[in-house]
């Protein structure tokens, strides 16, 4: 059992940035793939990001690749979502998820086993 932690959301003019943290407690951290998902008004929960055990490797959905920035910090028991170059579009609740089994590679919310409670994200134009 891994219990996840979002913050960092707020309220950013067009072009700003932000950073996301997900603290987890519980289970070894390191043993967890780590995934960003987010979820705007009347829309479906979709994928952002996503990282590897010892974050050697990561993922991006094309509508945030080249802007977003996903990493991890295995001795704080940390994920973390660098946001560059927000967007309007980028306004959502923002979600992390931990993933157990054998591949990091998941782009599904039905693939990650633990979830925070999100934190919103809110870009002005």
């Amino acid at each position: 059992q891994v219990q996840l932690v979002e913050s960092g959301g707020g309220l950013v003019q067009a072009g700003g940035s932000l950073r996301l943290s997900c603290a987890a407690s519980g289970r070894t951290f390191s043993s967890y793939a780590m995934g960003w998902f987010r979820q705007a008004p009347g829309k479906q929960r979709e994928f952002v990001a996503a990282i590897s055990w010892r974050g050697s490797s990561t993922i991006y959905a094309d509508s945030v690749k080249g802007r977003f920035t996903i990493s991890r910090d295995n001795a704080k028991n940390t994920v973390y979502l660098q946001m560059n170059s927000l967007k309007p579009e980028d306004t959502a609740v923002y979600y992390c998820a931990a993933r157990t089994g054998s591949s990091w590679h998941a782009f599904r919310d039905y693939e990650y086993d633990y979830w925070g409670q999100g934190t919103q994200v809110t870009v002005s134009s």
